[in-house]
């Protein structure tokens, strides 16, 4: 069983910065693709950054130059470094990682819970 679990979502100011993290935790033999995507109200899912094995990152143009997404092997946990938010950012932001749990095991897409994000004055 994987379970991914995501913090760090809350209520902020325009301009202001949140840091989220999100760890995987139970029977995992590893773990390629990590990201954030969100699902703003009213509209789709849509990828804010992923972030491969080998540190290669990815980042939609509306958070480019704003958000950082890093990782922790170790701790096999991925972090998204929110900066300048605009209440367009607004959403909820789902954690998403590629695991096998088994070394050699097909890998398979799993799913944080999500965490709130609002930008509002």
């Amino acid at each position: 069983q994987v379970q991914l679990v995501e913090s760090g979502g809350g209520s902020v100011q325009p301009g202001g910065s949140l840091t989220l993290a999100c760890v995987a935790s139970g029977t995992i033999g590893s773990i390629s693709v990590m990201g954030w995507y969100r699902r703003a109200p009213g509209k789709e899912r849509e990828l804010v950054a992923t972030i491969t094995g080998g540190g290669n990152t990815n980042y939609a143009d509306s958070v480019k130059g704003r958000f950082t997404i890093s990782r922790d092997h170790a701790k096999n946990t991925v972090y998204l470094q929110m900066n300048s938010l605009k209440p367009e950012d607004t959403a909820v932001y789902y954690c998403h990682a590629k695991i096998r749990t088994t070394y050699f095991g097909p890998a398979y897409d799993y799913w944080g819970q999500g965490t709130q994000v609002t930008v509002s004055s």
